[in-house]
């Protein structure tokens, strides 16, 4: 089923927000409260969404403005286009002004069809569940108009509401009541060492290929000022070439530890998955693996 925001049993756990995600999916005749129907919606509105981004009108804008923008550095290598220059730089404009008109066409048709339907009733439970203390374990970047990276603000943005006291303890029934039955509640799985280690590292590293390199011309560049000047001091910097070997080995090193890691944070986002399916209450994800989710679905 894959990683929800937020799951069923955790909105219905609260009743102020099982009742508001009720009235806000009779809106939109969808159950908000039910996961397999929300699995459903997010995945038949996220290839709509990316249909929307593939229409021949994005396409075409872009063809054209990507024309419009390059036909005037190409008047001065045709003789044709030289001799009409007015009517060359009229239709460079022409094709500019089409390509943009096009694109904010398309821009504006997605932007519409994330905004609009049963996706904005679902943000708004979002928003909801959040300001009354049920986190939101993972969102993805598509859902609030973000790009791939997560990154800025996004065209549709969770809302945000004040926070909300918490609801206030049942009062006790008289003592001849029995006690109403519980159901027993899935428990999230503790986090492994090794993933704790992976959100350490995750951003680490990726510069020993770079320093690799850059020691290796360093070294052939000290071989080759010496050979042509003739002093052998710089024949020295070819200890850096060993040296480069051993950067890059270790680079090797630590990019198959992290990929390691990055597997066993993998299985720890599965076992996040089975647990919340099963109704247990999953904390917000961490950044690292945030975009561990992101990258991987």
């Amino acid at each position: 089923m894959g990683l929800l925001p937020v799951s069923g049993a955790a909105l219905r756990s609260d009743a102020r927000v099982r009742d508001a995600a009720r009235d806000i999916g009779a809106r939109y005749d969808v159950d908000y409260t039910d996961d397999a129907a929300v699995t459903a919606l997010l995945t038949e509105r996220r290839k709509a969404l990316e249909t929307e981004q593939r229409r021949p009108a994005a396409w075409l804008g872009l063809l054209a403005l990507m024309a419009g923008l390059f036909l005037p550095v190409g008047i001065p290598l045709s003789p044709a286009l030289d001799a009409h220059l007015f009517a060359a730089m009229g239709a460079a404009g022409g094709l500019t002004v089409v390509g943009v008109a096009l694109l904010v066409h398309a821009r504006t048709q997605w932007k519409r069809a994330l905004r609009n339907g049963p996706l904005a009733g679902y943000r708004e439970v979002l928003g909801i569940a959040r300001a009354h203390g049920i986190p939101l374990a993972h969102i993805p970047p598509w859902l609030e108009g973000r790009p791939a990276g997560g990154g800025g603000k996004g065209a549709a943005p969770i809302p945000t509401h004040p926070p909300v006291e918490p609801a206030p303890e049942a009062l006790p029934g008289p003592a001849t009541e029995s006690p109403a039955p519980t159901t027993a509640s899935a428990s999230v799985p503790p986090k492994p060492s090794a993933v704790a280690y992976y959100e350490q590292v995750a951003d680490a590293g990726g510069w020993h290929d770079e320093a690799g390199c850059l020691l290796v011309l360093a070294g052939a560049g000290g071989a080759t000022w010496a050979a042509t000047v003739g002093t052998g001091a710089g024949y020295a910097a070819l200890l850096l070439v060993p040296l480069a070997v051993w950067v890059w080995l270790a680079g090797r090193r630590q990019g198959r530890e992290k990929e390691e890691l990055r597997e066993e944070a993998l299985r720890y986002v599965k076992a996040l998955e089975a647990a919340q399916a099963a109704g247990a209450r999953v904390p917000e994800l961490s950044p690292q693996l945030r975009a561990l989710l992101d990258g991987h679905n």
